[in-house]
């Protein structure tokens, strides 16, 4: 019983520390004061710094208006990729949106934030 709990108990540690792990250069973007129909693309870059691939299982956003691109593949320890979103710059105002990744990372879901101002 004693060696079963103890097994246990490493097969967890392991994972814990040597789970896959997103670190991005920045977990923010603000478009500043954009113009009207511009294009809204940006770009999150991240780094795998676990020791396992890291695979993004899905990404929801807070409204239609944002559309994210996810990597397709595991990403390797290691490894750069990027998450692209591309913001709806048709109505005028300002913003302030969510971007929701659901992944096997340590923590498996991830919130990154998109701002702004949209001028006329």
């Amino acid at each position: 019983m004693k060696k079963g709990l103890f097994l246990g108990l490493c097969c967890l540690c392991t994972t814990f520390f040597y789970a896959q792990e997103f670190q991005f250069i920045n977990e923010t973007i603000n478009y500043g004061k954009i113009d009207k129909n511009t294009d809204g693309l940006k770009v999150f870059e991240f780094t795998n710094i676990g020791k396992a691939p890291l695979i993004i299982k899905d990404i929801k956003t807070s409204c239609d208006c944002a559309i994210p691109e996810k990597p397709e593949r595991p990403i390797m320890p290691g490894e750069k990729a990027t998450i692209t979103v591309s913001y709806d710059t048709s109505k005028s105002g300002g913003f302030s949106k969510a971007i929701t990744i659901f992944s096997n990372a340590k923590e498996a879901r991830k919130v990154l934030k998109i701002k702004g101002y949209i001028k006329n």
